[in-house]
């Protein structure tokens, strides 16, 4: 008790904002692998998961228990210090870009100036942890997923960057909290509408969705950078994939589809919280229905994509929206 009343009312704050981050990247693990799971069922016209609790609700709770108990396993002849260190670079990021994201108005564990550009610098940590799994696993098919993860982040940072760099020349703040307030009367969707459109494809690409899941592509590579993983390693890498999913669809919610604001309603100060929600969670089922929609794409029409039209559009997209700016 002593520690606590020496500590700061900010470092109090940031330390219940850091558990209940955490506690909340579990949760929606858990939501988003049983909605992928009963949405490829409908999907592919069978129930999904039925068995364990009502409609299958308590299977993820049984698979995460059954994985927490599972063996990590270490193969011979691998890196031992690269192959642990693989799993805790792909999850431990995945918490701090949550913390600047703005839930509502008054909801935010930290408004920085910078917030824009410390959530880029956080989520492209995830391609060092799938280079390190990749490389310290000593097998082909992991490297080959390692090197297909780096080509396809080097091509689709890009367009995703500047997606987000036209809102920026919009608001002249890469402060979340403002650019959300920015948008109180007219959605930045609406002005920027090819923005958009690049950002989510670009989106779906950084976070290795099908059709874009190259550098783990099973039908190819077993399961590419993670193929030597079992037991709590594999299980943070699903953490900080479904992390990474929410991370996305929440800075998309930011800067195109108005934060928290909704329609006008009584008591709407009070409903911040649930437009946002509703409108990132709207973005995740659209990426998991994509998934069960379109096939897996080759590796050079993935690279293709990006440089040949993704790149040249938003680059047009960014040089239109500096001049209309500027006049």
């Amino acid at each position: 008790m002593e520690l606590i009343s020496t500590l700061p009312p900010e470092s109090i704050r940031m330390v219940f904002a850091v558990i209940i981050i955490i506690s909340f990247i579990f949760l929606n693990a858990i939501m988003m692998g049983y909605l992928e799971r009963k949405i490829a069922g409908h999907v592919q016209r069978r129930p999904g998961p039925m068995e364990v609790g009502s409609h299958g609700i308590l299977q993820l709770v049984v698979d995460g228990v059954k994985l927490v108990g599972k063996e990590l396993l270490i193969p011979v002849n691998v890196d031992r210090t690269l192959f642990r260190l693989g799993p805790i670079l792909s999850f431990t990021p995945v918490i701090l870009p949550l913390l600047v994201i703005p839930f509502s108005e008054k909801l935010q564990a930290r408004d920085l100036n910078l917030g824009l550009l410390f959530i880029v610098s956080m989520t492209s940590i995830n391609v060092m942890a799938m280079v390190v799994a990749g490389w310290g696993s000593n097998n082909k098919y992991s490297m080959f997923g390692a090197m297909r993860a780096v080509a396809q982040s080097i091509a689709y940072e890009i367009p995703i960057l500047l997606s987000m760099l036209a809102v920026v020349l919009m608001t002249n703040t890469f402060s979340l909290k403002e650019i959300v307030g920015a948008q109180q009367n007219i959605w930045f969707i609406v002005l920027q509408p090819l923005a958009f459109i690049i950002y989510i494809i670009s989106g779906v690409a950084e976070t290795n969705r099908a059709p874009f899941d190259l550098p783990e592509a099973e039908s190819e590579l077993t399961a590419g950078f993670h193929t030597e993983y079992s037991g709590m390693g594999f299980s943070l890498f699903f953490l900080g994939e479904y992390t990474n999913m929410f991370t996305v669809a929440s800075v998309a919610t930011v800067l195109f589809l108005g934060g928290w604001h909704g329609p006008p309603l009584p008591y709407g100060q009070y409903l911040g919280i649930v437009w946002f929600f509703l409108k990132v969670y709207f973005l995740l089922f659209f990426m998991i229905m994509i998934r069960w929609t379109y096939p897996r794409v080759r590796f050079d029409q993935l690279l293709n994509f990006s440089w040949k039209y993704l790149v040249p559009f938003s680059l047009a997209n960014i040089l239109i929206t500096a001049v209309v700016v500027k006049l």
